[in-house]
Protein backbone atom coordinates (compact mmCIF):
# COMPACT_ATOMS: atom_id res chain seq x y z
CA UNK A 1 0.00 0.00 0.00
CA UNK A 2 1.23 3.39 -1.04
CA UNK A 3 0.94 5.41 2.30
CA UNK A 4 1.08 8.76 0.88
CA UNK A 5 -1.37 7.90 -2.33
CA UNK A 6 -3.71 6.37 0.59
CA UNK A 7 -3.78 9.46 2.90
CA UNK A 8 -4.27 11.82 -0.29
CA UNK A 9 -7.52 9.50 -1.44
CA UNK A 10 -8.49 9.87 2.08
CA UNK A 11 -8.70 13.63 2.19
CA UNK A 12 -10.14 14.01 -0.63
CA UNK A 13 -13.09 11.22 -0.33
CA UNK A 14 -13.52 10.95 2.70
CA UNK A 15 -13.27 14.75 3.76
CA UNK A 16 -13.01 17.21 1.27
CA UNK A 17 -15.68 15.73 -0.83
CA UNK A 18 -17.87 14.27 2.34
CA UNK A 19 -21.16 13.31 2.60
CA UNK A 20 -23.24 14.00 5.49
CA UNK A 21 -22.75 10.86 7.86
CA UNK A 22 -25.96 10.93 9.45
CA UNK A 23 -30.05 11.68 8.80
CA UNK A 24 -30.87 15.51 9.07
CA UNK A 25 -27.44 16.36 8.68
CA UNK A 26 -25.72 18.57 6.04
CA UNK A 27 -22.41 19.53 4.34
CA UNK A 28 -21.24 23.08 3.41
CA UNK A 29 -18.28 24.55 1.56
CA UNK A 30 -17.80 27.62 2.40
CA UNK A 31 -14.06 29.40 0.84
CA UNK A 32 -11.56 26.76 1.78
CA UNK A 33 -13.70 25.17 4.59
CA UNK A 34 -16.22 21.85 4.41
CA UNK A 35 -17.91 21.68 7.62
CA UNK A 36 -21.33 18.91 8.85
CA UNK A 37 -23.96 20.60 10.35
CA UNK A 38 -25.87 18.21 12.54
CA UNK A 39 -29.28 17.89 13.46
CA UNK A 40 -29.76 20.04 17.26
CA UNK A 41 -27.50 17.51 19.57
CA UNK A 42 -25.55 15.75 16.42
CA UNK A 43 -22.39 16.47 15.60
CA UNK A 44 -21.21 19.39 14.01
CA UNK A 45 -17.90 19.89 12.92
CA UNK A 46 -15.14 21.54 10.71
CA UNK A 47 -14.07 18.05 8.56
CA UNK A 48 -11.48 19.81 6.11
CA UNK A 49 -9.33 22.71 5.14
CA UNK A 50 -7.56 23.75 2.89
CA UNK A 51 -5.53 26.95 4.89
CA UNK A 52 -2.17 28.43 4.37
CA UNK A 53 -0.54 31.68 4.58
CA UNK A 54 -2.13 32.99 1.74
CA UNK A 55 -5.70 31.82 3.04
CA UNK A 56 -5.42 33.32 6.72
CA UNK A 57 -6.51 30.60 8.83
CA UNK A 58 -7.54 33.01 11.92
CA UNK A 59 -10.36 34.75 9.99
CA UNK A 60 -11.32 31.19 8.75
CA UNK A 61 -10.98 30.13 12.30
CA UNK A 62 -13.62 33.28 13.45
CA UNK A 63 -16.04 33.01 10.92
CA UNK A 64 -16.90 29.07 12.03
CA UNK A 65 -17.09 30.29 15.30
CA UNK A 66 -19.34 32.58 14.49
CA UNK A 67 -21.22 30.61 12.25
CA UNK A 68 -22.01 27.78 15.03
CA UNK A 69 -22.12 30.49 17.90
CA UNK A 70 -25.34 32.31 16.24
CA UNK A 71 -26.84 28.58 15.53
CA UNK A 72 -25.77 27.48 18.98
CA UNK A 73 -23.94 24.84 18.61
CA UNK A 74 -21.09 23.10 20.02
CA UNK A 75 -18.73 22.20 17.04
CA UNK A 76 -15.58 20.35 16.68
CA UNK A 77 -12.77 21.29 14.64
CA UNK A 78 -11.13 17.64 13.06
CA UNK A 79 -7.61 18.16 12.45
CA UNK A 80 -4.93 15.84 11.23
CA UNK A 81 -1.55 16.16 11.67
CA UNK A 82 -0.03 16.99 8.08
CA UNK A 83 -2.82 19.80 8.10
CA UNK A 84 -2.21 23.15 6.91
CA UNK A 85 -0.67 25.17 8.55
CA UNK A 86 1.42 23.92 10.80
CA UNK A 87 0.25 25.71 13.98
CA UNK A 88 -3.19 25.24 13.36
CA UNK A 89 -3.50 23.62 16.73
CA UNK A 90 -2.25 26.64 18.09
CA UNK A 91 -4.42 29.24 16.86
CA UNK A 92 -7.43 26.78 17.62
CA UNK A 93 -6.56 27.17 21.25
CA UNK A 94 -6.12 30.78 20.92
CA UNK A 95 -9.47 31.33 19.63
CA UNK A 96 -11.19 29.12 22.80
CA UNK A 97 -11.44 25.82 21.44
CA UNK A 98 -10.47 22.85 23.84
CA UNK A 99 -8.20 19.71 22.69
CA UNK A 100 -9.27 16.10 23.10
CA UNK A 101 -6.99 13.09 23.39
CA UNK A 102 -5.44 12.42 19.75
CA UNK A 103 -5.78 9.18 17.88
CA UNK A 104 -4.31 7.67 15.12
CA UNK A 105 -5.42 7.90 11.73
CA UNK A 106 -4.70 3.61 10.75
CA UNK A 107 -5.88 2.12 7.11
CA UNK A 108 -5.31 -0.78 5.81
CA UNK A 109 -6.16 -2.24 2.39
CA UNK A 110 -8.74 -5.03 3.08
CA UNK A 111 -6.93 -7.19 0.04
CA UNK A 112 -4.03 -7.11 2.59
CA UNK A 113 -5.58 -7.95 6.03
CA UNK A 114 -5.42 -11.74 7.47
CA UNK A 115 -8.24 -13.94 7.24
CA UNK A 116 -10.14 -14.38 10.31
CA UNK A 117 -8.55 -16.22 13.56
CA UNK A 118 -12.17 -17.42 15.08
CA UNK A 119 -14.01 -16.62 17.90
CA UNK A 120 -13.31 -17.79 21.11
CA UNK A 121 -15.28 -20.97 22.33
CA UNK A 122 -18.49 -20.30 23.42
CA UNK A 123 -18.75 -16.23 21.82
CA UNK A 124 -20.77 -15.86 19.03
CA UNK A 125 -21.33 -12.64 16.84
CA UNK A 126 -25.22 -11.80 17.11
CA UNK A 127 -26.39 -8.80 14.32
CA UNK A 128 -28.19 -6.19 15.40
CA UNK A 129 -31.03 -5.45 13.43
CA UNK A 130 -33.47 -4.25 16.05
CA UNK A 131 -33.68 -1.45 19.22
CA UNK A 132 -33.25 -4.44 21.54
CA UNK A 133 -30.21 -5.34 19.92
CA UNK A 134 -28.74 -2.04 20.13
CA UNK A 135 -29.27 -2.20 23.96
CA UNK A 136 -27.04 -5.36 23.51
CA UNK A 137 -24.61 -3.31 22.23
CA UNK A 138 -24.86 -0.49 24.31
CA UNK A 139 -24.43 -2.75 27.51
CA UNK A 140 -21.43 -4.01 25.83
CA UNK A 141 -19.99 -0.61 25.24
CA UNK A 142 -20.24 0.65 28.90
CA UNK A 143 -18.64 -2.79 29.78
CA UNK A 144 -15.91 -2.64 27.64
CA UNK A 145 -15.37 1.52 28.82
CA UNK A 146 -16.87 1.59 32.09
CA UNK A 147 -18.64 4.62 31.21
CA UNK A 148 -22.60 5.63 30.97
CA UNK A 149 -23.10 5.15 26.41
CA UNK A 150 -26.70 6.89 26.69
CA UNK A 151 -25.61 9.50 24.66
CA UNK A 152 -24.62 6.46 22.01
CA UNK A 153 -28.19 5.16 21.48
CA UNK A 154 -29.82 8.12 20.33
CA UNK A 155 -27.37 7.84 17.06
CA UNK A 156 -27.51 4.09 17.33
CA UNK A 157 -31.22 3.93 16.81
CA UNK A 158 -31.29 6.22 14.01
CA UNK A 159 -28.54 4.61 11.88
CA UNK A 160 -30.57 1.64 12.35
CA UNK A 161 -33.99 3.13 11.01
CA UNK A 162 -32.50 5.12 8.66
CA UNK A 163 -29.59 3.92 7.27
CA UNK A 164 -29.41 0.30 7.56
CA UNK A 165 -27.49 -0.20 4.24
CA UNK A 166 -24.97 2.03 5.38
CA UNK A 167 -24.24 0.30 9.00
CA UNK A 168 -23.25 -2.69 10.10
CA UNK A 169 -23.34 -3.63 13.42
CA UNK A 170 -22.77 -6.59 15.61
CA UNK A 171 -22.17 -8.11 19.20
CA UNK A 172 -20.30 -10.75 19.98
CA UNK A 173 -22.21 -12.80 22.76
CA UNK A 174 -20.92 -15.08 25.41
CA UNK A 175 -23.70 -16.85 26.68
CA UNK A 176 -26.45 -14.27 27.30
CA UNK A 177 -23.87 -11.86 28.04
CA UNK A 178 -22.36 -8.98 25.57
CA UNK A 179 -18.90 -8.74 25.76
CA UNK A 180 -17.80 -6.59 22.50
CA UNK A 181 -19.92 -4.14 20.11
CA UNK A 182 -18.51 -2.84 16.92
CA UNK A 183 -20.14 -1.45 13.77
CA UNK A 184 -18.44 -0.75 10.51
CA UNK A 185 -20.44 2.48 8.24
CA UNK A 186 -19.77 2.22 4.42
CA UNK A 187 -19.12 5.57 3.10
CA UNK A 188 -21.12 5.54 -1.08
CA UNK A 189 -19.05 7.14 -3.50
CA UNK A 190 -15.53 6.17 -1.56
CA UNK A 191 -13.25 3.42 -1.11
CA UNK A 192 -13.11 3.39 2.52
CA UNK A 193 -15.77 1.52 5.12
CA UNK A 194 -14.89 2.76 8.54
CA UNK A 195 -14.85 0.69 11.77
CA UNK A 196 -16.28 2.07 15.65
CA UNK A 197 -16.40 0.11 18.73
CA UNK A 198 -15.00 -2.98 19.25
CA UNK A 199 -14.15 -2.40 22.91
CA UNK A 200 -13.95 -5.51 24.93
CA UNK A 201 -15.41 -6.34 28.70
CA UNK A 202 -12.07 -6.78 30.48
CA UNK A 203 -12.82 -10.38 31.38
CA UNK A 204 -12.91 -11.29 27.53
CA UNK A 205 -9.76 -9.42 26.15
CA UNK A 206 -6.57 -11.14 25.32
CA UNK A 207 -8.93 -13.61 23.27
CA UNK A 208 -9.32 -12.74 19.93
CA UNK A 209 -12.83 -11.46 19.92
CA UNK A 210 -11.38 -7.81 18.57
CA UNK A 211 -9.40 -9.31 15.51
CA UNK A 212 -12.51 -11.67 15.16
CA UNK A 213 -14.68 -8.46 14.60
CA UNK A 214 -12.12 -6.40 12.33
CA UNK A 215 -12.18 -9.59 10.09
CA UNK A 216 -15.68 -9.94 10.01
CA UNK A 217 -16.23 -6.24 8.88
CA UNK A 218 -13.73 -6.80 6.84
CA UNK A 219 -15.41 -9.35 4.87
CA UNK A 220 -18.42 -6.94 5.01
CA UNK A 221 -16.70 -4.38 3.26
CA UNK A 222 -15.63 -6.52 0.33
CA UNK A 223 -18.64 -7.66 -0.44
CA UNK A 224 -19.96 -4.71 -1.10
CA UNK A 225 -16.97 -3.42 -3.32
CA UNK A 226 -15.15 -1.53 -1.13
CA UNK A 227 -11.19 -1.27 -0.78
CA UNK A 228 -9.93 0.23 2.61
CA UNK A 229 -10.95 0.10 6.35
CA UNK A 230 -10.16 3.14 8.43
CA UNK A 231 -10.15 3.63 12.36
CA UNK A 232 -9.54 6.63 14.47
CA UNK A 233 -7.37 4.15 16.94
CA UNK A 234 -6.88 4.61 20.42
CA UNK A 235 -3.36 3.69 22.17
CA UNK A 236 -5.39 0.95 23.14
CA UNK A 237 -6.43 -0.46 20.32
CA UNK A 238 -3.10 0.44 17.86
CA UNK A 239 -1.10 -2.12 18.82
CA UNK A 240 -3.79 -4.84 17.75
CA UNK A 241 -4.00 -3.05 14.56
CA UNK A 242 -0.69 -2.63 13.58
CA UNK A 243 -0.28 -6.25 13.65
CA UNK A 244 -2.94 -7.23 11.87
CA UNK A 245 -1.26 -4.83 8.92
CA UNK A 246 -3.15 -1.23 9.31
CA UNK A 247 -0.62 1.80 8.77
CA UNK A 248 -0.57 4.75 10.92
CA UNK A 249 -1.05 7.55 8.08
CA UNK A 250 -1.76 10.64 10.65
CA UNK A 251 -2.49 11.90 13.57
CA UNK A 252 -6.16 13.29 14.28
CA UNK A 253 -6.99 15.52 17.31
CA UNK A 254 -10.67 16.69 17.99
CA UNK A 255 -10.62 20.81 18.97
CA UNK A 256 -13.89 21.47 20.47
CA UNK A 257 -15.69 24.94 20.96
CA UNK A 258 -18.53 25.46 23.28
CA UNK A 259 -20.15 28.67 22.68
Amino acid sequence: MDTSEVLALFDRQMRRDTLADAPGARVERVGKVVRQVGVEGGWSAVVWSGLDRAYGARPAIAEQVQYFTELGREFEWKLYSHDQPEDLGELLLAAGFEAEPDEALMIARIADLPDGSGLPEGVRLHPVTTPADVELMLSAHEGAFETTADWLRPSLLDMLAESPGAVSMVVAMAGDMPVCGARMELHPGTEFASLWGGGTVPAWRGRGIYRALVAHRAEIAAEHGYHYLQVDASDQSRPILQRLGFAALSTTTPYVYKP
